[in-house]
């Protein structure tokens, strides 16, 4: 896996849990003039649990198989009808539960390097050097527009330190990016004075209060009139039970969704939901899956079956705990890379290289009607040989973050004129003219 880096966030530190933005972004977003084309919105998930695979995965050796000599012997490749086909070596837990899973298989990237093409996966824009570092996160747009909805922060994120955050959107909009630990966040409560802890800690909060009130009412600029709203939003994390509770899990919960950062963060993830107290955008990162060499060696670090297993397992048991709480019908949950890998017969190195034209998404509950494939690829899963849907073409992560949009009752055609630079900053590039849109077929 590769690190991507850019001007968002960098790290998390206790602070950065506590503010849950970086010092470049601790400004006050005002209201925005905007312009729109208001579409109608689908209106389906009430949150989205987006797994980031970091590395581009390989549509062949994961939601599009095709049978061939490039397969291990214990692939297993079957049909689980409705044109879904998957390995059940490879992904046994989803092998049953492929009537919540919809496939897209005209799915296509921008992009085939990896910083580029996880800038435009998280941002829905190209890496624009002259724009970059004003370019939030989708994460964040989303946090803007549905955000405020709940005590929790309505963006999260795990296990990528190079997120893009916020940028001119503002400290509250900016991802937070907590441990996913089974004991939680230690930050969350300060026992160091046994049972009179939080009364000191009330009372220790109140004096800062009274001490920073001339500056607050008479702030030296926008940043430090940013702090006030930042302590206060913080403060009402500490000592919640309610907030306490989203970060912390059973033993056996950790075991079942595979005892490892994806799981762990998914667990988070499942319990943010499930609390219903303002998360709305959960970003996690599963690593690794750039298999150039030796991909089914199980003697590399990374490999396809263990790669695929641990996907498999943690969100197997995520769809199947938001179905059994009856959160999964408005939980939307997105799986997709940057990239696809280069289709057919390995490299020389036994292993897949990057590949643009062609990558599989795979989409899950929110309104999503599963059980189906969208879209046609040839035998070697080298071209699109019939999208499937109405725009006729690929579909390329703008479309998919259109779709997200939607879903969430966001008008994916919005754009703001307040940006650093003055250029009006668009949710989506060319969706007020109509070059990109939502994939109304998910539904």
């Amino acid at each position: 896996m590769r690190n991507f880096k850019t001007c968002g966030h960098h790290g998390s530190t206790r602070r950065h849990f506590l503010f849950g933005a970086a010092s470049a972004a601790l400004t006050v977003h005002a209201d925005a003039e905007v312009t729109t084309r208001r579409p109608s919105l689908r209106n389906t998930a009430r949150a989205c649990i987006f797994v980031n695979l970091n590395g581009g995965a390989s549509q062949m050796d994961t939601f599009d198989p095709k049978d061939g000599p490039w397969n291990p012997p214990d692939a297993d490749i079957r049909d689980a009808g409705g044109g879904i086909t998957l390995s059940r070596r490879f992904f046994p837990k989803l092998s049953t539960l492929t009537q919540e899973m919809l496939v897209i298989r005209s799915a296509a990237s921008w992009e085939a390097a990896h910083e580029r093409g996880q800038f435009y996966m998280q941002t829905a824009h190209s890496q624009n050097p002259a724009l970059a570092a004003e370019t939030p996160n989708i994460g964040s747009v989303i946090a803007l527009e549905k955000g405020g909805g709940g005590i929790m922060p309505a963006f999260l994120a795990f296990n990528q330190p190079g997120i893009q955050g916020a940028t001119f959107l503002g400290g509250p909009s900016a991802p937070m990016m907590p441990p996913a630990t089974r004991t939680g966040v230690p930050t969350l409560t300060h026992n160091f004075f046994g049972n009179t802890s939080q009364q000191r800690f009330e009372q220790r909060f109140q004096l800062l209060q009274d001490l920073d009130a001339p500056l607050r009412a008479a702030p030296f600029n926008e940043t430090v009139a940013a702090y006030s709203g930042f302590y206060g939003r913080a403060k009402a994390l500490i000592y919640n039970d309610a907030v306490d509770s989203v970060f912390k899990f059973s033993a056996d919960d950790e075991n079942r969704y595979g005892a490892n950062g994806l799981g762990r963060a998914l667990l988070v993830s499942r319990n943010a939901v499930r609390a219903k107290n303002g998360a709305v955008f959960l970003s996690v990162t599963q690593g690794g899956w750039d298999t150039h060499v030796g991909q089914f060696d199980r003697a590399q670090g990374n490999h396809i079956y263990q790669l695929t297993n641990d996907l498999d397992r943690a969100v197997g048991a995520l769809v199947e705990d938001l179905r059994n709480s009856g959160d999964l019908a408005q939980t939307l949950i997105v799986l997709m890379g940057e990239f696809g890998r280069t289709p057919g017969v390995l490299n020389s190195r036994l292993g897949r290289d990057h590949y643009r034209p062609v990558m599989s998404v795979a989409l899950f509950g929110g309104g999503v009607r599963g059980g189906r494939v969208i879209g046609v690829t040839d035998a070697t899963s080298a071209n699109i040989l019939d999208p499937q849907w109405s725009a006729n073409r690929p579909i390329y992560p703008e479309d998919i973050t259109a779709t997200i949009y939607s879903a969430l009752g966001i008008d994916w055609t919005k754009g703001l004129n307040d940006t650093p630079s003055g250029r009006r900053f668009y949710y989506i590039n060319g969706a007020a003219e109509g070059k990109f849109q939502p994939v109304d077929e998910v539904w």
